[in-house]
């Protein structure tokens, strides 16, 4: 029981972390919307989504926030999962010709294999991006979802997939 409750502090701190250098990453100018770039990695990385739905954001895409952002996003989230003593559950890359898209897959089986188990990770995220500076000094942390915050860094699509049989994707508009 010990050893899981430590798993969950830096399994926490790690993304924690990389959700607060989201925050220190971002400007407060807001900008348009991106459009999705057409899907060609369905049945590379995921297998077809099961489930697609549309996210109408609270939040506006930051006006520089643009490829390289995205990926520093990504590169610094990734980072702090690889800092923890264990391996990850999961890798965060983004694909895109401009990195619009958000992958979550799971590293292992029986990790983000059903939708209620990503919905969980999703909301522990969004839980995570509440309590990071960003939300926090401009008083969004109580309406302000994981979502918002990649609308702000200007993602387009998140999908989050176990990497065998299931995924589940989501249009950020």
């Amino acid at each position: 029981m010990q050893q899981r409750a430590t798993y969950r502090q830096c399994m926490l701190g790690g993304v924690a972390g990389a959700l607060a250098l989201a925050g220190v990453l971002l400007a407060a100018a807001p900008a348009g919307a991106q459009e999705p770039a057409g899907d060609r990695h369905d049945g590379y990385y995921y297998p077809t989504p099961q489930t697609i739905e549309t996210y109408e954001a609270r939040a506006d895409t930051l006006e520089d926030s643009d490829r390289t952002r995205r990926i520093g996003f990504v590169i610094e989230l990734t980072a702090q999962m690889l800092s923890n003593p264990y391996p990850p559950e999961f890798a965060v890359f983004a694909k895109g010709e401009e990195a619009e898209k958000l992958l979550i897959v799971a590293m292992r089986g029986g990790v983000i294999d059903t939708i209620y188990r990503a919905r969980a990770l999703l909301a522990m995220l969004t839980s995570v991006s509440r309590a990071t500076p960003l939300f926090q000094d401009y008083g969004v942390a109580e309406v302000f979802t994981f979502f918002d915050l990649l609308k702000i860094l200007g993602f387009a699509q998140l999908t989050i997939s176990d990497g065998d049989s299931f995924a589940h994707q989501v249009l950020i508009e």
